[in-house]
């Protein structure tokens, strides 16, 4: 399964998701950004590659259906409702990524 997860800028929230779901077997993983200035601006290409998107806030899933309305029209996106008060790898952004996506996915 192909995980894609999109907050603002691709540098706190986004990458920790991708690091912590990286070595779970049977997931391949990627993230970006929504916004302009994201260190890794979402593409078409990765909307393609997803299996499943991850979005952290209602407003990412409002840009995302504006930017990219024909690529989503047939993806599952889920808001995880994560706010932007987060360092990235902080261990309870680790446990809310956890507690919130792993039960969307099945057991491990």
């Amino acid at each position: 399964m192909k995980l894609l997860f999109i907050c603002g800028k691709n540098r706190l929230r986004s990458p920790t998701a991708e690091k912590v779901f990286a070595d779970y077997e049977g997931l391949e993983v990627d993230s970006a950004g929504i916004d302009r200035e994201a260190d890794t601006p979402l593409s078409s290409e990765a909307i393609i590659w997803a299996d499943l998107i991850f979005v952290m806030e209602k407003s990412h899933r409002r840009k995302l259906s504006t930017k990219f309305p024909s690529w989503i029209k047939n993806k599952r996106v889920i808001c995880l409702d994560i706010p932007d008060k987060y360092d990235y790898m902080e261990p309870a952004l680790v446990e809310l990524l956890k507690k919130k996506v792993l039960p969307l996915l099945g057991t491990f």
